[in-house]
């Protein structure tokens, strides 16, 4: 019963903690663009033409 005094407060301030660092992700606009980062990867920046040095 003694583990429960301290377990129960703890355990709630860590779930008020999350849901406190959820909303301020979510003020910060941090889930807005979800698919532009995943696609991002797939984007080739092989395909740009090499710059060719000036013949003398």
């Amino acid at each position: 019963m003694n583990g429960l005094v301290i377990l129960i407060p703890v355990a709630l301030a860590l779930g008020l903690g999350g849901l406190v660092v959820f909303f301020w992700t979510l003020r910060h606009r941090q889930y807005d663009d979800l698919d532009g980062a995943a696609l991002r990867i797939l984007i080739d920046d092989g395909d740009k033409p090499l710059e060719q040095p000036d013949a003398p």
